[in-house]
């Protein structure tokens, strides 16, 4: 469940203030996941509502080209000037070397953020097979009403016995570091699967800014103490050397133990946009294949890495793809 919005860049490296092009594309977090478990062959959808205008049918296109299932995909009427139920725009800047990527919002009074308790028929949705529910902390945080409408999702999906998986994603243009935890910690209690970066996890147990931080593997085990629902909890480590490279690691604590693994070091970056989307989606695939927590980690991880390589927030790899790089093979030309 969440917002899909339509992604404005200018090309190559150049910046906003002197473009005089932008590609379009589509985009969102919860998006994002969503479309590339449906590239691994996954039956995925988006809940969302989209007001019904040439620009929404752009996105339900790029949908259903990955073979999503746009069924909760919801167009409402649009008011022909955007004064409520609009679509959500994303200005994307990459960066470069020792200039960093800058994203630009334009979402207010979106028709997702105006999705309150009562707009989805959740038994429906799981009465009709869900066994998986993705949620991110970016769509409670839009508008007043989010928050409680994700809620009264999750407590269904737990009902219906399908697995919650929720990705802190912290956006500073929705509000404050405090006041996402706020609404975060209510969120995971009910969730199975929790993911997020060392700093989100501190923030979580309201910490953050309390000094040094602890060793990843010490924070997870006080999140899963805290809220001991968790089966799982995951997250990348980043280390950023400039805008174009990038250490990308990556850990696990399940009911099996901790695993860490040393991921990618000096990752060339083509654009990170929607990296994060991909270590979820490599995830929520690894678990319901069944696999063990290491080969788990190392395909979010390696899904991760081969995301930073292609412009767009959207994977274009496919399983296969994925599973080839996983041993870290060389990044050779195939003939």
């Amino acid at each position: 469940m969440g917002e899909v919005m339509i992604r404005l860049s200018p090309p190559g490296a150049e910046r906003l203030e002197f473009a005089r092009t932008l590609e379009v594309d589509v985009g969102g977090g919860e998006y994002n996941v969503v479309h590339a478990l449906a590239r691994f062959g996954w039956s995925a959808g988006l809940v969302t509502q989209l007001p019904d205008h040439p620009l929404s049918r752009r996105v339900l296109q790029h949908a259903r080209a990955a073979g999503l299932d746009t069924r909760w995909m919801t167009l409402r009427p649009y008011d022909g000037v955007g004064r409520s139920g609009r679509l959500g725009l994303n200005f994307a800047e990459i960066g470069a070397g020792a200039r960093g990527g800058l994203v630009l919002f334009d979402r207010g009074h979106s028709a997702a953020a105006a999705m309150g308790p009562g707009s989805v028929d959740w038994a429906a949705l799981f009465e009709g097979g869900c066994r998986w529910m993705h949620a991110s902390g970016i769509f409670p945080a839009l508008a007043g009403d989010c928050a409680r409408a994700l809620e009264e999702a999750l407590v269904v999906a737990r009902r219906f016995g399908a697995t919650v998986s929720f990705d802190l994603n912290y956006r500073s243009a929705l509000g404050t570091l405090g006041e996402a935890a706020v609404l975060n910690r209510q969120l995971v209690g009910i969730a199975d699967v929790l993911i997020g970066s060392p700093e989100g996890l501190e923030c979580l147990l309201g910490d953050a800014g309390a000094g040094e931080c602890r060793p990843v593997g010490t924070l997870a085990a006080a999140v899963r103490e805290r809220f001991p629902g968790l089966r799982i909890v995951a997250g990348t480590c980043r280390t950023v050397h400039s805008a174009s490279r990038n250490d990308l690691s990556g850990f696990l604590l399940s009911e099996q133990g901790w695993f860490e693994d040393p991921g990618w070091p000096d990752l060339g970056v083509v654009d990170r946009v929607g990296t994060g989307d991909a270590f979820s989606a490599g995830l929520v695939h690894g678990v319901l294949s069944g696999w063990p927590p290491p080969r788990t980690l190392r395909f979010a991880l390696t899904h991760a890495a081969l995301v930073h390589t292609t412009r767009g927030d959207t994977s274009q790899f496919t399983a296969g793809e994925v599973e080839g790089r996983m041993t870290g093979s060389p990044a050779a030309m195939q003939r």
